[in-house]
């Protein structure tokens, strides 16, 4: 079976119907009924429950769940996939024991309204809310980011209701039944991978902040800076010489190893230098150092110096 585009996924979305998406095969190796939580009704709560199968759940926003004042359920996540649950939610008026279907649409569109507050819903209850990572599926190749981006990209709430798609004997769905699954129910199916690839064709997510020039012990440089739009970190380029696209060009990828390139450390175990680096791009006379930066840089240069320590003491 052909897998729809996610042009067209998108396009469903838009229109408050629900999709399919599934993950990689090394992964959770599932598929998830997915559909805009601003569009969700009490028959759409009612057909993921009675044909999805699985926990319905409300993808939000990290900004969203902070608005919502919305608490992890715990405060260190041991789960296989790390998957972000809150703690569970019911809508603070307009409904009953909270378990029907029409009272589980009326939490998600609750949550989701647009001036939607911590004193819209009350803890706990029927709808599991789940926290997507800053940045979608770019960042985790999760259904839960999966539903966001989706949303986010029909022009919609940026969050989602979705639900596992289980067998009628209760095991999970893989490839060839959710094909059955979505010609039988005539709904359109695409992979999360698919999802990735169309944004990073579609969205810029480096923006160009700085540029130097750059003169030291080795040599002259253009140094620029980029911010990364997804997790905001800041990479650098060492450039020298004119670039030119069609030419061969010698490229140096340097992750920083801070007790070298900062301290000169001199240590046989440390990698290849920078300094190495920009001796080789001078001589060559044109090239570039492309050198990205890790959101856990400190904690990286703690752990640097505690193997150096191991190893001042004999220790592998």
């Amino acid at each position: 079976m052909q897998l729809n585009s996610i042009e067209d996924i998108i396009d469903d979305i838009r229109q408050g119907k629900m999709v399919i998406l599934m993950d990689d095969e090394d992964r959770e190796n599932e598929g998830d009924l997915i559909m805009a939580a601003s569009m969700v009704r009490a028959v759409d709560i009612n057909f993921m429950a009675r044909y999805g199968r699985g926990l319905i759940c409300l993808t939000l926003t990290k900004d969203r769940c902070e608005r919502l004042n919305l608490p992890l359920m715990v405060n260190k996540n041991s789960a296989a996939y790390g998957t972000n649950f809150t703690l569970s939610i019911e809508a603070a008026k307009g409904v009953t024991t909270g378990i029907s279907a029409a009272d589980r649409a009326t939490t998600v569109q609750a949550a989701v309204a647009p001036d939607a507050s911590e004193n819209d819903i009350v803890q706990p209850g029927h709808i599991f809310p789940i926290m997507a990572q800053p940045g979608g599926v770019l960042t985790r190749a999760g259904h839960t980011e999966a539903g966001c981006d989706l949303a986010r990209l029909a022009g919609l709430e940026p969050a989602a209701v979705i639900v596992e798609i289980l067998n009628e004997d209760g095991s999970m769905a893989r490839r060839p039944e959710l094909e059955a699954f979505a010609q039988e129910f005539g709904i359109k199916i695409g992979t999360i991978a698919d999802l990735i690839d169309y944004r990073l064709r579609k969205e810029r997510n480096l923006e160009r902040v700085a540029e130097c020039g750059m003169k030291n012990h080795i040599g002259e440089f253009r140094l620029i800076a980029y911010r990364d739009l997804i997790n905001n970190l800041v990479h650098f380029a060492l450039v020298k010489g004119d670039i030119k696209e069609k030419e061969p060009t010698l490229v140096r990828v340097h992750m920083p190893h801070y007790l070298n390139d900062v301290l000169g450390m001199k240590r046989s175990d440390t990698g290849w230098p920078l300094e190495d680096a920009m001796r080789h791009i001078e001589q060559e006379g044109k090239g570039v150092i492309v050198m990205l930066n890790k959101a856990d840089a400190q904690e990286e240069v703690v752990t640097q110096i505690i193997e150096c320590q191991k190893q001042d003491q004999g220790n592998p």
